[in-house]
């Protein structure tokens, strides 16, 4: 039976893929092209083999980023994910019957500390593009000169910040705040790590700024609550929590707008990118308008029907005591009016 695999090829690279699988099709062929040559595959050709894969997928790594730490090999990104997942999985059963840690120190400095990373790279993007001139339609990656490099340079460690942030996992199962462990959360974050690992290896930048620098502005706030609302008497002082969801959900609007031009007005930065990106920020806006209608409006109908059960309880409570209370009521009363 004959199989043609180009389509896949052709789809993300956005080019035909080699005169040899379009004709032939064959099974050996197009093995041969991922760097499967043989049966007898070995684990130590592991890693180049996924070179080859990637490389037939994507097109040829941007070099720029050659040498840079986690960056050359991505089993060290993909273990770092399988061993978050498994963290997930495993951690609340091991806490099921241990206490919870408090960390309310480590959180502090934890959240301020990313905090300040945020807010760094926030600042260098803006600089970098300002200084650069990205056009907002579409920017290309080898269009800038050093101000590309400034960019590239600050969103290796908007990706390392990935691999950093699986810690807000971690102190959820320390803390036993379970219920935070949700879909939304775990796949927000195993995915983000990953999908960087690719930008920096093939677009680590020109349109690549834009989703990479909103979401550094969110996190400015969102690790600010966080580690306020780890100080308890800070607490009642906090109101924006609402509003840095609907700060998320008009990020990836946006990013989805700014996205699409460059697919409307091309330029030189891959199409299949572009594409990819628009699916991932639809798929986040999705999860998140779920959150919020679970979090905000169902849970401030809940909260009200909560209110309206205990308000009836009470006055039954009160119908039960009635001597009682009258009672203290009326000294209340007469006190109030002796004061006045």
């Amino acid at each position: 039976m004959t199989v043609n695999y180009c389509w896949l090829l052709s789809l993300v690279r956005m080019k035909s893929c080699p005169s040899s699988l379009r004709a032939g099709s064959q099974r050996a062929a197009w093995l041969s092209w991922w760097g499967l040559r043989a049966p007898g595959f070995k684990m130590e050709h592991f890693d180049a083999s996924l070179s080859t894969y990637f490389k037939a997928l994507l097109g040829p790594r941007d070099t720029r980023v050659k040498g840079w730490f986690l960056l050359d090999n991505y089993i060290p990104t993909f273990i770092c994910s399988i061993i978050y997942l498994l963290i997930v999985w495993l951690g609340p059963k091991y806490m099921k019957n241990r206490a919870a840690f408090s960390c309310r120190k480590i959180l502090v400095v934890y959240n301020v500390g990313l905090t300040l990373l945020s807010l760094y790279m926030f600042c260098e993007l803006v600089t970098g593009v300002w200084e650069g001139r990205y056009n907002f339609f579409c920017q290309g990656t080898r269009s800038a000169g050093e101000s590309d490099m400034k960019i590239i340079r600050v969103l290796w460690w908007y990706y390392f910040s990935k691999l950093i942030e699986f810690m807000d996992t971690f102190f959820f199962i320390l803390r036993k705040n379970n219920h935070q462990i949700t879909v939304l959360h775990v796949y927000h974050h195993a995915s983000m790590l990953n999908i960087w690992w690719f930008v920096m290896n093939w677009v680590p930048c020109g349109h690549s700024y834009f989703g990479a620098t909103l979401n550094s502005f969110i996190h400015v706030l969102m690790y600010s609550y966080y580690g306020l609302s780890s100080i308890p008497s800070m607490r009642p002082y906090l109101w924006w929590k609402k509003y840095i969801t609907q700060g998320q959900l008009i990020q990836f609007v946006l990013t989805i707008i700014q996205t699409s031009c460059g697919v409307i007005w091309p330029c030189s930065f891959p199409l299949g990118w572009l594409y990819f990106q628009i699916g991932y920020m639809i798929s986040l806006i999705t999860l998140f308008t779920n959150f919020y209608i679970q979090t905000y409006k169902k849970g401030a109908s809940r909260r009200k029907e909560h209110l309206k059960d205990h308000q009836n309880g009470s006055v039954t409570a009160v119908n039960g005591h009635t001597n009682r209370f009258s009672t203290l009521e009326n000294n209340v009363k007469l006190r109030k009016q002796r004061k006045d």
